[in-house]
């Protein structure tokens, strides 16, 4: 909708409808001492042609993923998004729709929220999902405190081979809730199961771990769940969607709470944000979870519908039996998620991770064969992978970007012990041509 101006004839009706003579009058109420005096520094205004061409003037300052090959990854993933997911979301009902707090005119957001919720159950092997959360950091921060308040300890055992923002947040979260956060070491790239069973007691509230880890690396959680001895304390997994399709899924290994980053799911890169966290779990924890939940129910005639069935916020219960203060779900994220979720299909699903596996081992093989560049880890890995170069990885990423290519991850920059070296990603939006002239571009840096 174009931007329409109020006239003075505008603003003298509004005036005297409020009662008032000048637009000041509306801020009285705000101290004289902090009320800025003088003329803001603002060019004059503009037509709006010339507006709009300032506008693309700085847009083009922006280099995305469309202008670029893209081998960047680390939690925000470049992969193909369907037109379909745009033509469903962008639909007004959907769009402009708010929290579903009145079920018999949100029925279809309802509904699309049940069936995402029921998706991602089936992703990660779990009984129960929420509606979402903001961002996969958040909804590891929530799993986290949610069991504590579910075991009733306070220590935690995160290995290092999580998300390093994510560690960032979980910490933001509980520094101020006495919750004493332990990080295990990490050992050729794998979480050191030695160091996280030592670690391991009857004070130990929960474990994280990441499946793929940080480095790519598919962790033997198969190892870990015959190795740690029983203990009341809960098994968290930080999860990637996408390669659920193809991996053994958290809740066969015996997981507790699953959650992760769901962007990769139908959302687009979008400068970081907005993006969903997912979060499922075994049903004993419903009551515990965060968030908001849609179930499935029937009407009075007996028709099935949809209703938020649990809400454990504080605006909705009593403050002292309040899971979380987190006040909303990503709904249109979900929404999108759902949506693509739904187009691929489990045959679709697959064939994107399929894709992904395949490309990414293609690329990292001939990397290796290169004269500056080194394997580091021996274990499987899905779409990313960790190669140490000669070169030092800051000048080797400027010097990508003259050849139009975005470079991996500077791991230097979480992990001082990895100086040079490089974290690649590779979805399936990558082609071999794509992948070869990266090959030929590194080749020929010196």
């Amino acid at each position: 909708m174009d931007f329409t101006p109020h006239t003075e004839e505008d603003l003298r009706k509004m005036k005297m409808a409020i009662g008032i003579e000048k637009i000041d009058e509306l801020f009285s109420d705000i101290p004289e001492e902090v009320k800025f005096k003088g003329k803001l520094n603002l060019p004059e205004g503009v037509s709006e042609q010339e507006l709009v061409n300032l506008l693309k003037q700085l847009s083009q300052k922006n280099t995305t993923t469309e202008d670029y090959i893209n081998f960047l990854g680390a939690g925000a993933y470049e992969h193909f998004i369907p037109s379909v997911i745009d033509h469903v979301i962008s639909r007004s009902e959907f769009y402009t729709s708010y929290t579903p707090y009145q079920p018999e005119i949100s029925q279809g957001m309802l509904q699309a929220i049940f069936e995402y919720q029921t998706m991602i159950c089936e992703l990660t092997g779990m009984e129960v999902s929420n509606a979402s959360l903001y961002d996969g950091a958040s909804a590891l921060a929530e799993a986290v405190e949610m069991a504590c308040n579910f075991i009733g300890n306070k220590k935690i055992l995160v290995s290092r081979t999580i998300h390093p923002e994510y560690l960032q947040v979980v910490k933001t979260y509980t520094q101020f809730r006495d919750i004493e956060i332990i990080e295990v070491p990490w050992v050729k790239g794998n979480t050191d199961l030695e160091a996280l069973i030592k670690n391991l007691d009857d004070k130990t509230a929960a474990y994280v771990i990441q499946y793929p880890n940080f480095f790519g690396i598919v962790e033997d959680l198969d190892t870990l769940q015959t190795r740690v001895e029983k203990n009341n304390a809960l098994f968290i997994v930080v999860a990637d969607p996408i390669s659920l399709a193809l991996l053994k899924p958290p809740g066969d290994f015996g997981a507790d709470i699953v959650v992760g980053e769901g962007q990769s799911l139908g959302n687009p890169l979008q400068f970081g944000g907005p993006y969903l966290g997912f979060m499922a779990a075994k049903k004993k924890l419903i009551r515990k979870m965060p968030g908001r939940i849609v179930g499935e129910t029937k009407d009075v005639n007996n028709v099935r519908g949809y209703v938020l069935t649990l809400q454990t916020r504080e605006q909705h219960i009593r403050r002292e039996r309040a899971t979380s203060n987190i006040c909303s779900n990503e709904a249109l994220c979900a929404l999108a998620a759902a949506v693509y979720l739904t187009y691929m299909g489990k045959k679709g699903l697959r064939a994107v991770a399929e894709q992904c596996l395949l490309k990414a081992n293609y690329l990292y093989e001939n990397i290796c064969k290169l004269e500056h560049y080194h394997k580091v880890f021996d274990g499987p890995f899905f779409k990313e992978f960790v190669v140490k170069t000669d070169h030092d990885v800051e000048y080797l990423n400027k010097e990508l970007q003259k050849h139009r290519i975005f470079g991996g991850l500077n791991l230097e920059r979480f992990y001082p012990e990895l100086k040079n070296h490089l974290l690649v990603c590779v979805t399936e939006t990558k082609t071999k041509q794509e992948l070869d002239y990266f090959l030929a571009r590194l080749e020929g840096i010196v």
